[in-house]
Formats: C-alpha cells, sequence, structure tokens
C-alpha cells in the first residue's frame, strides 16, 4: 500500500514495522538517506548527494513502473486474444453438434483427466485475474 500513495500522492515516505518474531522489515522511497534526512530537517534542502540518490531511485521506479504498465496491457490484449478465440471455438462446436468439454466430463478417459485438470486450473486463473482487475477498476 505504501508504493501505491508513492506512485499516486508522489510523496517521500519511510515505514519500518517488526513481525510478531521481532523480524524487521522496512520501506523507504526514494532512498532511505532522503527520508531520514527530510524527517531530521524539513526545512533543509536535501545534500547534493542525497537529492542525486533519490532522483536516480524515482527515476528507476517510474521505468520499472511504465514496463509494468506495458506487461500489463500486453497481458490485457492476450487474455482478450484467448477469450475470443475460446467464444470462436465454442461456437464452432456447438455448430457441429460436438459436446463441450464440461458436457462430457463424465466420458473422459484416465488420459485425458490430467490435460482437462489444466485447462481447468488456467480457466479459473485467468477468471481470478479478470475479477481482481475489474475490482481494482471499480
Amino acid at each position: 500500500m505504501a508504493n501505491k500513495l508513492v506512485d499516486i500522492c508522489d510523496v517521500d515516505i519511510g515505514i519500518v514495522l517488526f513481525s510478531p518474531s521481532n523480524n524487521p522489515f522496512s520501506f523507504f522511497h526514494p532512498t532511505s538517506e532522503a527520508v531520514i534526512e527530510r524527517f531530521l530537517n524539513p526545512d533543509s534542502q536535501l545534500s547534493e548527494k542525497t537529492r542525486l540518490d533519490a532522483d536516480q531511485a524515482r527515476n528507476k521506479v517510474n521505468q520499472l513502473n511504465n514496463r509494468l504498465d506495458a506487461m500489463d496491457k500486453r497481458i490485457e490484449q492476450i487474455e482478450e486474444i484467448e477469450y475470443a478465440q475460446t467464444l470462436l471455438q465454442l461456437s464452432q462446436t456447438e455448430e457441429n453438434g460436438e459436446r463441450s468439454k464440461w458436457k462430457s466430463i463424465d466420458q473422459l478417459n484416465a488420459n485425458e483427466i490430467p490435460t482437462f485438470e489444466a485447462w481447468l486450473r488456467t480457466t479459473v486463473s485467468k477468471m481470478n485475474y479478470r475479477l481482481e482487475k475489474l475490482e481494482n477498476e471499480a
């Protein structure tokens, strides 16, 4: 959630947490030095080195976010193509009078079951991904 806050509000942030077993976890953006220096001296300017390091970290995060956005768009395009292909296959199957996989599950032999299971897992995964995406957009 902290990274979303950074992304949405363009803020510097530092978080240090301890797990129940006393393991420390931290998140700093853009760098721990920039956040600590700003916390200790909120009215002063960052040192040149800290400012450059912070700018470099921000640029790297922006580049990675851009790559992630591009990959998300590509995944969405692939899913749309796969969905259209599945609809086409289903319509062709119904036109040919063939039964769909889920209509003839009781007719699968032992060799076909692992393939069908893999298909089901993939379908459920895609459905969960699509649901999550729709929930995030809402």
